[in-house]
């Protein structure tokens, strides 16, 4: 699309008062690629404006600007593809100066390419428009005419304009609108360069019968130029801080603003000017920082000053908006006023023997800042407290100096003590010509009346132990203070631990009550204590402290440490322990001890040296495990000592401990109540063991059921007995049974039951129960525990049978359906109980690993008793109580 621009250039004239004259940024002049000698490029025309009042000037050496505004060419110029630009400056006597960028550029023919005819046509090329610019906040009027957008296609089509973008069909809405037919471009109202800084809009050409485009869509830039409509504005607090007495030239702060208006342009070149406090304080125009011109900023006649800023953009020149604001300088305080005495000399008075009480409060004043470091006092005694008998604290709400007395005064030793205080504080001082300063106190000890003194506070004795009773260890005194005399004076024990001493009430005199041990718990390190109380007449106490110094005897022997030691087998070696003793006397009667083996021991041991406390004993062959007691003499460095046993035990071991101790565990009283449980139960199976002896056994009495046949009543069944088919019982012939029952029957009326015959709802016969001696029967049931035949020869007697002939009818049809209901019973058909009865089992074989588990099995090692070592410490117990002393 080739546009062709029309250039209206016209250079506004905004009038501040009526001083100046404005014209627009900038300029776009199209021109050839090569600008002849004497071509005038284009004319400046001022509309409005008194052109013989407007001076132009312009700097680029390749062209002038004549007095009516035309530029032309002093030689011949050569325009680059990306143009040509300079600046032109206009300004009236008097006012300011403004400056326009003007663009040159040139335009570029484009080659295109048409299929057609078999050959090329050379078209016009398309021009890049430079951008339209809109002086923002123009007052009109309006809608105003910017530019006409033609296309080359007019020539050939009937066409019309579309415009789309922001601006036009995007928000702000219909700002801009173009004339379909003539293509002129207009906008139609004022338009603010801080909202909307450009536009791009979209240019189409259709074709007004087909509505289709027939050129290129081209977008148009359009710039708004600023003008200086907007105030500088303070960015950001105006407050500062700066130290009182700050040398000249200190930094106080920066003060920050900005503007609105375009970047880069004097419109938002600031300077910045103090308006007041010029004599304390100055401002750099260009960067607004704040600084000190005294060093006489005083925070205690002063702590704070407002001082006026303006800020105007136009680097401050008249026609620049402005902006004034006060900003808060705070004076920061430092340490230059030390704290000051509101008195010249201070007196109190204290009793004697007080202590931890405040005898005097000394204010102070200090003029820096409250509850700061700078004013927060603290205070030092300089002189008189030698002894460190007083304390200076700070009252944290009034800052006053408090003073204690901490230690107690004797008014018979000094009677007036004489302070030096001097107040400080916790910041050093920042005035060199400012110092601490000091205070006299005078206090006045009066005398109070008091309990007795001892000689001294602590007395020292040295005492052997195990002295004998009631011997002087020496005395401990006291005497008045006021008096010095020790008349009246009774003396008595406050504390005596182990009650090792007495005193005479009178004297002070100190005896030995009972045996001196310097190895008694109540002694420390041979040291031991006695509080003393001193009482005069007026029962006012005093007391003391009798340290008595226990020297050592030689009255303990070394012994060596309790318990078993034990020696861990392992083959091949004989193994050891370390036996360790231990004296509670000190040097030299205790280690180095000596240990030696009695001349005569058994041999089976040697004993060696190893160190000063301990030897190392072993056997000298190989011993069975088990339990030894060794003789071993210990003695002192000076003798003293004699034979004592050392118990050692040889065992097995697992990680150090021996496999039986390893095994042994502690019965709780649940797991006794149950070792005991079964010896009750067997005591009372004994018992009632002796109550079936001794009862009386009457005969038997059968009942005579006539023909039928009966069999013995079930007892203690398990359940319900099996059906079973009578009809495969055949009875046998009652000589066999008579046969069978030669070797008699021992029973009796208790342990034997006969009932009537009867038959059970399934067939089976049941009658009474029968208990034998041996076999256990339960007839009728599910469960037979055994049958054995010859259960008639174990203890039947015979003579039942003889009293009645039916009885044994009864016995030989019982005898007879037992067999054959066992061996129907036996067999796996029909899903019978085969597995329910006695099975012989046949011979497992030889060659087992484990040899036989039986009664008649061998015992590899009848003679050997090591499982004594292993029965656990309960056992052992039992042992050593038995064992011969």
């Amino acid at each position: 699309m080739a546009i062709v621009l029309i250039f209206n250039i016209c250079l506004m004239l905004v009038v501040s008062g009526a001083d100046s004259c404005f014209i627009p940024n900038n300029l776009n002049v199209p021109v050839p690629r090569t600008i002849p000698e004497g071509y005038e490029v284009t004319k400046v025309e001022l509309a409005d404006c008194d052109t013989s009042s407007v001076h132009f000037t312009l700097k680029d050496p390749s062209f002038a600007i004549k007095t009516n505004g035309a530029i032309v060419a002093l030689n011949t110029v050569s325009v680059a593809t990306s143009g040509r630009t300079f600046s032109v400056w206009a300004h009236r006597d008097g006012g300011p100066e403004s400056e326009m960028e003007v663009h040159l550029f040139h335009r570029e023919l484009q080659k295109r390419e048409y299929k057609g005819e078999g050959f090329l046509k050379r078209s016009k090329r398309r021009w890049g428009p430079p951008p339209i610019h809109i002086l923002e906040n123009d007052s009109g009027p309006y809608p105003k005419q910017l530019q006409e957008i033609v296309s080359d296609s007019e020539r050939n089509h009937k066409v019309y304009y579309t415009i789309s973008g922001p601006g036009s069909t995007e928000s702000p809405v219909n700002l801009f609108t173009i004339n379909k037919d003539t293509g002129m471009l207009t906008v139609h109202k004022a338009i603010d360069r801080e909202e909307f800084p450009y536009f791009v809009l979209t240019t189409r050409v259709f074709d007004v019968n087909t509505n289709m485009e027939t050129d290129l869509p081209l977008d148009v830039k359009v710039n708004i130029d600023d003008m200086n409509d907007n105030a500088p504005q303070f960015a950001g607090l105006l407050q500062f801080t700066v130290p009182e007495h700050s040398k000249p030239g200190t930094t106080v702060g920066k003060v920050n603003a900005t503007d609105r208006d375009q970047e880069n342009t004097d419109h938002v070149k600031i300077r910045y000017t103090l308006l007041d406090g010029l004599g304390l304080f100055a401002i750099d125009s260009q960067t607004g920082v704040i600084t000190t011109v005294t060093n006489t900023l005083d925070r205690e006649a002063k702590d704070k000053h407002m001082v006026k800023i303006k800020i105007q953009d136009l680097d401050g020149r008249a026609a620049g908006l402005s902006t004034t604001g006060t900003a808060t300088i705070t004076v920061g305080d430092i340490n230059d006023n030390p704290p000051t005495f509101k008195e010249t000399t201070y007196a109190a008075t204290v009793n004697e023997n007080e202590k931890e009480k405040l005898i005097l409060r000394i204010p102070v004043e200090d003029k820096d800042l409250i509850n700061t470091p700078n004013w927060i006092s603290k205070f030092v005694i300089t002189k008189g407290n030698e002894n460190g008998n007083f304390r200076m604290e700070t009252d944290p709400k009034t800052n006053d100096g408090l003073l204690y007395v901490t230690k107690p005064l004797n008014h018979e030793q000094n009677q007036k003590v004489r302070l030096e205080i001097s107040a400080r504080n916790e910041a050093e001082l920042s005035n060199a010509n400012a110092q601490w300063l000091s205070i006299p106190v005078d206090l006045t000890v009066t005398d109070v009346d008091e309990g007795p003194e001892f000689t001294a506070p602590t007395i020292r004795f040295t005492v052997k132990e195990n002295i004998a009773n009631g011997t002087v260890i020496g005395s401990y005194t006291a005497v008045d203070p006021e008096t010095k005399s020790s008349n009246g004076i009774k003396y008595y024990k406050a504390s005596d631990p182990a009650s090792w001493i007495n005193v005479n009430r009178n004297t002070g005199e100190l005896k030995v009550a009972n045996i001196i041990d310097r190895e008694s718990p109540f002694a420390q390190d041979g040291i031991y204590n006695i509080t003393m109380k001193a009482v005069d007449a007026s029962q006012k106490t005093g007391t003391g402290t009798v340290i008595i110094q226990v020297e050592d005897v030689n009255d303990n022997m070394p012994v060596p440490h309790t318990g078993e030691l034990i020696i861990c087998e392992k083959d091949g070696e004989l193994g050891s322990v370390l036996v360790m003793a231990e004296d509670k006397d000190q040097s030299p009667f205790s280690s180095p001890f000596t240990f030696s083996l009695p001349p005569d021991n058994d041999g089976k041991w040697s004993l060696t040296r190893f160190n000063e406390t301990a030897a190392t004993l072993s056997p000298t062959k190989k011993l069975l495990t088990g339990l030894y007691t060794v003789p071993v003499d210990i003695k002192d460095l000076q003798g003293n000592g004699k034979v004592q046993t050392v118990t050692v035990r040889i065992c097995k071991c697992r990680n150090g401990v021996c496999l039986a101790q390893d095994r042994s565990v502690s019965l709780g009283g649940l797991a006794l109540l149950t070792m005991l449980l079964p010896l009750a139960l067997l005591l009372l199976l004994f018992l009632l063991l002796a109550f079936f002896c001794v009862t009386k056994r009457d005969p038997l009495e059968p009942e005579d059921q006539g023909d039928s046949a009966g069999i013995l009543l079930p007892s203690n069944t398990e359940g319900k007995g099996d059906e079973v088919d009578p009809s495969i019982f055949i009875p046998p012939a009652q000589e066999q049974v008579t046969k069978d029952l030669k070797g008699g029957w021992q029973g009796t009326k208790s342990s034997s039951t006969f009932g009537a015959q009867s038959t059970h709802e399934n067939g089976i016969y049941k009658g009474g129960a029968n208990t034998f001696a041996s076999g256990q029967y339960q007839f009728g049931t599910r469960h037979e525990s055994q049958y054995v035949d010859h259960a008639v020869e174990s203890g039947f007697d015979q003579r039942y049978l003889a009293q009645d002939s039916t009885f044994l009818h009864t016995w030989q049809t019982n005898g007879h359906y037992l067999h054959q209901k066992l061996a129907y019973m036996g067999t796996e058909e029909d899903g019978r109980y085969a597995d329910d009865i006695v099975h012989c089992y046949g011979f497992e074989g030889v060659g087992s690993a484990a040899g036989s588990v039986g009664c008649c099995s061998d015992y590899g090692d009848d003679g050997n008793l090591d499982f004594l070592n292993t029965l656990g410490p309960k056992f052992k117990t039992l042992a050593e109580v038995c064992k011969k002393t």
